[in-house]
């Protein structure tokens, strides 16, 4: 027979005063942000006109006529910066993550007409991120939505 333990378990379910879920969520939309912000702002230092003529080659003898590749790569490493900066300070996050996911689209659109199966794996990964975080985004605690925007009292969560 089991005697019960005189020892105190450790408080679970709480990180620096966050919820299990809510410090998941931060971890992995803070990681997302500086991923896709990084994308971003490599891009942008290589110059915006060498990314956008190296996807131009790229989508050479595709589907995808030239006149709709070259202002995509133009508009795409500001748009991932963007998307990236808002996500790692968790600002927007509702619309970000919906506008992740509709240019994660557009990629993914491109990348099965040139029929890169491989980059499309990946690429699907960050799709079931942007969608993972869409779905939880009620565990969005640490952020500066939390800041602005205000409490329900029924859920005690931002209302976005």
């Amino acid at each position: 027979m089991r005697t019960p333990s005189t020892e105190t378990p450790p408080e679970s379910g709480h990180l620096f005063g966050l919820t299990d879920g809510e410090a998941g969520y931060a971890l992995l939309r803070v990681t997302l942000g500086l991923n896709i912000l990084l994308h971003g702002v490599l891009r942008l230092v290589g110059g915006p006109g060498v990314f956008a003529d190296s996807l131009v080659k790229a989508f050479t003898g595709s589907l995808m006529p030239t006149a709709l590749v070259r202002p995509f790569a133009l508009v795409l490493p500001f748009a991932e910066t963007l998307v990236g900066a808002l996500l790692l300070v968790g600002l927007l996050t509702r619309p970000v993550l919906a506008a992740g996911g509709l240019l994660m689209m557009a990629l993914v659109f491109g990348t099965a007409l040139r029929g890169e199966w491989e980059t499309l794996s990946v690429q699907m990964l960050y799709v079931g991120f942007y969608a993972a975080l869409l779905g939880t985004a009620r565990f969005n605690r640490l952020s500066l939505d939390r800041l602005r925007l205000p409490v329900t009292a029924a859920t005690s969560h931002p209302v976005s």
